[in-house]
């Protein structure tokens, strides 16, 4: 998941919370957007009705941190690793590992989200109901009452990137044991509400015979256009999450040998000549006291003059690999992709073994390959 930057305001779940620039961009916005609704509702606010607003908002704004910690308590307590928590203009995200992720514990995440809204929901509108209805508290409690159901019931539509598109992916996943699968159900079905959004900001005032907002399709447009591009970067990221899991080291590296770094390049030459696995010819990892040190490079090793070859040494004709050049043939998937990322900070190419034997020689760009296929 990516990093995205802003102010660090503290931290929970071990994770940074960030406060990105645009979420006060949003403040601004929505303080402007709400002082009509706030002086119809109190007229005796006058002047006084865009101080109440930013009031309103900062409280909504406390609404989407709190639902954010809601996600990281929730990940913190299924054993993930939460990267982050930031407040963001479109409200907030929080990102954290899903190595281990099943679709029960990921569906338990989602909604612990929306359930939040809906507790600080019913906590504003008992506040309202013990308020004189005139009073400025009451007017903001009952907006942010509603405020709350509606940001719950929206989360909970049944598309990516919303909560409720991670719990219909949950069950799609469930059903037919494929997280691909469930992610590519979400993510069409956020697209349909994101196209659906802009639809409806046109045609539910024409239906009723009123003026179309333009204020109102440009701010659906916006939303349907993150969902959109939200939910097509979740359908990716899941397609290369299910590369990912389907690699294997043994099928990717080029078949090898270990031969000792002592030995001759006319020896290599009869043993790249004679051994061949699965019909094609082995590269020659060399070998010092168990270690390899090395790989022969064939240009090299075919530059040695013949009557120079028995003469020479294979490490002559090696290209070095340093320390920690290895990777275990054993893993498959996430742990193999963990493993070859972690040695391709050493070098571009690595040797595969498997139960202290060297089976094979892979190099990162087949890795990357293999993982970013589009």
């Amino acid at each position: 998941m990516d990093r995205r930057q802003g102010w660090v305001i503290g931290r929970i779940a071990g994770a940074p919370v960030k406060l990105q620039p645009s979420a006060l961009i949003m403040v601004v916005v929505l303080t402007i957007l709400f002082v009509p609704t706030v002086r119809s509702m109190n007229p005796a606010l006058g002047s006084q009705a865009i101080a109440g607003s930013l009031v309103l908002v900062v409280m909504l704004m406390v609404s989407v941190f709190l639902h954010e910690v809601a996600h990281a308590l929730a990940a913190k307590s299924q054993g993930m690793t939460v990267h982050e928590l930031a407040l963001t203009f479109w409200g907030g995200h929080t990102a954290y590992s899903d190595a281990h992720t099943t679709p029960l514990n990921a569906a338990f995440i989602a909604v612990v989200g929306p359930l939040t809204n809906l507790i600080l929901a019913a906590a504003a509108w008992f506040g309202y109901q013990s308020q004189p209805a005139t009073s400025s508290l009451a007017l903001m409690l009952y907006v942010s009452a509603f405020a709350n159901a509606a940001v719950a019931v929206f989360n909970l539509l049944p598309g990516l990137p919303l909560d409720g598109g991670q719990i219909a992916e949950s069950v799609v996943w469930a059903l037919t044991g494929s997280r691909l699968r469930g992610t590519v159900a979400a993510a069409w079905s956020g697209r349909i509400l994101a196209v659906g959004l802009v639809v409806a900001a046109i045609a539910v005032p024409t239906l009723r015979g009123e003026q179309v907002q333009l204020l109102m399709v440009v701010w659906a447009g916006l939303i349907g256009s993150f969902m959109w591009s939200a939910a097509t970067g979740a359908l990716a990221q899941s397609r290369t999450r299910a590369r990912i899991e389907a690699l294997d080291p043994r099928r990717l590296a080029a078949p090898a040998v270990a031969v000792d770094v002592e030995t001759t390049v006319a020896q290599v030459r009869e043993i790249t000549r004679s051994t061949q696995l699965g019909g094609i010819p082995a590269q020659v990892v060399l070998v010092d006291h168990a270690q390899a040190v090395g790989y022969v490079d064939d240009a090299a090793l075919a530059a040695v003059p013949d009557d120079a070859a028995a003469a020479t040494q294979a490490w002559s004709v090696m290209v070095a690999l340093p320390p920690g050049s290895v990777v275990d043939g054993g893993l498959r998937g996430a742990a193999f992709h963990a493993a070859a990322v972690q040695a391709s900070r050493r070098s571009p190419v690595f040797v595969v073994v498997d139960s202290g034997r060297v089976v094979g020689l892979l190099r990162a760009a087949d890795v990357a390959r293999a993982v970013h296929l589009d």
